[in-house]
């Protein structure tokens, strides 16, 4: 379980973010820094309890029309070995002092319980309450289980998000900038083995719905 503690962060997610995000080849904002809010998101537990995994959605309103970007991080009390790339930076944290701070599409933890979690093996939880289901996540899973499945996140980002190979031939597919649609839940597109999708608030109360990410075939 993880434990969200109610504290500091120098410097906070979002100022870490507002200097990566630009450097990221699915970023769709202009030549002016992002202006970044945190708009919702979920975590999975490590079953060891020593990284923490958040998926956030960040939304930069910096350009016209508001951009909501889906952000994998994981946070570690020591850095990642061969992870020096995927850093998106450091911060003191006011209980548990300095956090490395990852894009989590590189970090073997986040990889392996997101593939549980798309099979049904691991509960969405909370953002930001301690040991408390998200249940407005759903997910699917039609191909075959992964249960012992060593896992070796080999990331690629392009333009539409990153693609991560997947055991048995599959590929995951994060879908780095998200688009609203209408059904609720969110349903995966056809053909899809797999999806994790979710809602976060949008402007004048409403309730935007995406799906997050796809397991394809390949």
């Amino acid at each position: 379980m993880a434990l969200i503690h109610h504290t500091t962060l120098k410097p906070t997610k979002l100022e870490l973010l507002t200097t990566w995000l630009p450097t990221r080849p699915w970023y769709r904002g202009g030549a002016d820094a992002p202006v970044l809010t945190k708009s919702g998101g979920f975590r999975l537990d490590d079953p060891e309890g020593e990284v923490g995994i958040e998926f956030m959605v960040a939304t930069d309103t910096s350009t016209s029309e508001p951009t909501a970007y889906l952000v994998p991080l994981t946070y570690r009390g020591a850095p990642l070995e061969g992870a020096e790339h995927a850093l998106v930076g450091t911060t003191e944290h006011g209980v548990l002092g300095k956090r490395w701070v990852y894009d989590g599409c590189h970090d073997p933890v986040l990889v392996t319980e997101l593939l549980s979690l798309i099979e049904g093996r691991a509960q969405a939880m909370a953002q930001s309450i301690t040991d408390t289901p998200d249940h407005e996540v759903t997910r699917s899973c039609t191909g075959e289980p992964f249960p012992g499945t060593a896992v070796t996140p080999a990331p690629v980002d392009d333009e539409h998000g990153t693609r991560l190979p997947a055991p048995h031939g599959t590929t995951l597919r994060i879908h780095r900038v998200l688009t609203p649609v209408p059904e609720n839940p969110p349903l995966p597109a056809q053909g899809a083995l797999g999806h994790v999708a979710t809602g976060w608030p949008g402007p004048d109360e409403t309730r935007l719905r995406a799906v997050f990410m796809v397991l394809d075939a390949g």
